[in-house]
């Protein structure tokens, strides 16, 4: 049974702990005022290296770490490569200055929860955080679009999705709550609920974010 429920339940009492990993002190120091600013979000650190974001993790419990791609000699699929081998089971939102479609879907699979750009506004940003600090995967259309056009490298068998599949599957990349999803399509809830969990037991996964990543890698020629 996923431990997500309790996390969210958590972070809603207490505040999510966030982590700013970014090699610009001042964007980082601005990030962590502007932050410090908003109920419910927390920052605990920041730091500009992998190597010192390994010591914070290790060292105090996190709940989102907001991640810039280019670290200098070190980058963002360095940071996931160090956070899982130090076991580190929050959320990762890329908050970057610009990232290729095909790099964007490749972290996507590899983990992270969503991807913001540095010149998006801030009330963006703060969409961003409570969206994936709330189990979802946030991805501009754009991006979306690209990331289930391009070719993937490698083909993966995948179970035909009915078409309310592919209509809920949809709502879930648009970062769409079930009750907004089941107004968009004139269906009752528990009906988004029920495709849903067709959803989970057809690709194996228990979380939202993990199914948009799933979708993307087995069920893009499909969407």
């Amino acid at each position: 049974m996923s431990e997500a429920p309790k996390q969210e339940t958590r972070i809603e009492a207490e505040g999510a702990r966030i982590l700013l990993v970014d090699d610009h002190a001042l964007f980082r120091e601005s990030l962590a005022r502007f932050l410090g600013q908003e109920a419910g979000l927390k920052v605990v650190g920041g730091c500009a290296t992998i190597e010192e974001a390994k010591a914070i993790l290790q060292s105090q419990a996190v709940d989102l770490v907001l991640l810039d791609f280019d670290l200098g000699e070190r980058d963002g699929e360095d940071f996931l490569r160090m956070s899982a081998g130090v076991g580190y089971t929050g959320r990762v939102l890329m908050v970057t200055a610009g990232l290729d479609q095909a790099r964007t879907a490749a972290l996507v699979r590899r983990g992270i929860s969503g991807v913001v750009r540095k010149h998006d506004p801030p009330s963006a940003l703060v969409d961003a955080i409570r969206e994936v600090l709330a189990g979802r995967v946030w991805l501009d259309q754009h991006s979306l679009k690209s990331m289930v056009e391009q070719p993937q490298e490698e083909t993966v068998t995948a179970r035909k999705l009915t078409d309310r599949e592919r209509q809920v599957l949809a709502g879930v990349f648009e970062g769409l709550a079930n009750k907004q999803i089941a107004d968009q399509l004139q269906v009752s809830e528990s009906s988004v609920k029920a495709t849903l969990q067709q959803l989970f037991h057809k690709t194996g996964v228990r979380t939202r974010s993990q199914l948009v990543r799933i979708a993307l890698e087995r069920y893009h020629d499909q969407l």
